[in-house]
């Protein structure tokens, strides 16, 4: 007879009731309707768990691969609350590193900080598609350094804070972070000191058009650029309005303002304690997509080329004329009276060349600077390639 009119436990235990009474399980399994192979499995569930056994079973697997603990679960909330910043790769790579084993995907990790409130899905904003520049790409650490002023902003006791930031363009490297009270030339140059006593000097510095950096006037060079040129370094400029040329630098300024500046600190002492944690984190702790997962510090290394003692003085060819800049900028033309160059070379040694024409060619160091004609009395500035702001 098929199991009908009664529950199916109820069939269930009549079925096991008239086994142990000593009838044969494969006549009963023939009158029951059902196959031998589930009248035995009904026996061993009797004999194993009792008239509980002939309940209906969960069906879902004992251990589901992909279902997180609760326990992964907390440490992923607990490492995403001590770094707020950090998306569901770092999260995951960090924590298999300490606990020395694999995690769940990174999707997975991604929906945990979604269902706990600590992550907001961001707008799908269109990609734009990259467009070359002439900007060098650099093959190793020290090809290139960025360096920029991160947006002011006010600190607890009211007064402005201007953070300086340096990066190793090849290994993301944050060489330094120091929050001034101003932009301020002098400073800048101190700082980068500093650093250059530290990591050695880097072949091309990148900085965009604005000041200490660059200026208007002639090849835009500033008294910070000078000095970097004095120590063998290329000042090398993006293209104006265009913040993507130094995209790896942004994104790290993104990063900063985000983990020091919300909420910013009470003064420009404990901002600065704010921006030392954040470069150890990020050259440190913080793995990085772009780099495989590995560290900054994994990556960067010092330049071999290090900060000399005494700055090297000017050489040029024996058939120039060697002058000195005086306090206005200007150097003596033989015969023509006084030329002016920039102020940002004051003191420093140019070379002067008289050419076939009849012009003469004020150059510093391998930079010419431009032609001066004599029969006129004007001075054509030259826009060196090497000082070019990038094109498309």
């Amino acid at each position: 007879m098929p199991w009908k009119g009664l529950t199916p436990v109820d069939l269930r235990m009549e079925f096991i009731t008239r086994l142990q009474r000593g009838e044969r399980v494969t006549d009963l399994c023939t009158e029951y309707g059902i196959s031998r192979k589930t009248g035995h499995k009904f026996k061993k569930r009797f004999e194993e768990a009792g008239a509980a056994g002939l309940f209906d079973q969960s069906r879902a697997p004992r251990h589901i691969p992909h279902r997180t603990g609760s326990e992964v679960a907390e440490l992923v909330v607990a490492e995403r609350q001590r770094h707020p910043s950090w998306g569901p790769k770092k999260l995951k790579d960090v924590l298999e590193k300490r606990l020395g084993h694999g995690l769940p995907s990174a999707s997975t990790l991604g929906e945990i900080l979604v269902r706990k409130g600590l992550v907001t899905r961001r707008k799908i904003r269109p990609r734009q598609r990259p467009r070359p520049t002439t900007l060098r790409p650099a093959h190793e650490p020290n090809d290139v350094w960025c360096v920029d002023y991160k947006g002011q902003f006010r600190l607890g006791d009211r007064s402005y804070c201007y953070p300086l930031t340096v990066t190793d363009q090849f290994s993301r490297y944050v060489l330094g972070c120091e929050g001034m009270a101003a932009i301020d030339e002098d400073q800048a140059r101190e700082a980068m000191t500093a650093m250059f006593r530290e990591y050695g000097l880097p072949s091309f510095m990148r900085s965009d058009n604005g000041a200490p950096f660059a200026s208007t006037g002639l090849a835009g060079l500033t008294k910070l650029s000078v000095f970097w040129m004095r120590l063998g370094i290329t000042p090398e400029r993006t293209r104006p309005a265009h913040p993507q040329d130094n995209g790896r630098h942004e994104r790290m300024h993104r990063t900063l303002k985000r983990e020091t500046t919300r909420p910013s600190k009470p003064n420009l002492l404990q901002q600065q304690e704010a921006f030392d944690d954040f470069v150890w984190k990020f050259n440190t702790e913080r793995p990085h997509e772009s780099l495989g997962m590995k560290r900054p510090g994994e990556i960067y290394s010092p330049s071999p080329r290090s900060l000399p003692s005494v700055m090297p003085e000017p050489r040029y060819p024996t058939h120039d004329d060697v002058l000195t800049v005086n306090s206005a900028g200007m150097v003596p033309v033989p015969g023509r009276g006084r030329l002016y160059l920039s102020s940002a070379l004051t003191g420093q040694l140019v070379g002067l060349r008289e050419e076939n024409d009849g012009r003469w060619l004020p150059s510093f160091l391998d930079l010419d600077l431009g032609h001066f004609e004599t029969d006129n009395n004007i001075f054509k500035p030259l826009v060196p390639p090497s000082l070019e702001t990038a094109n498309v």
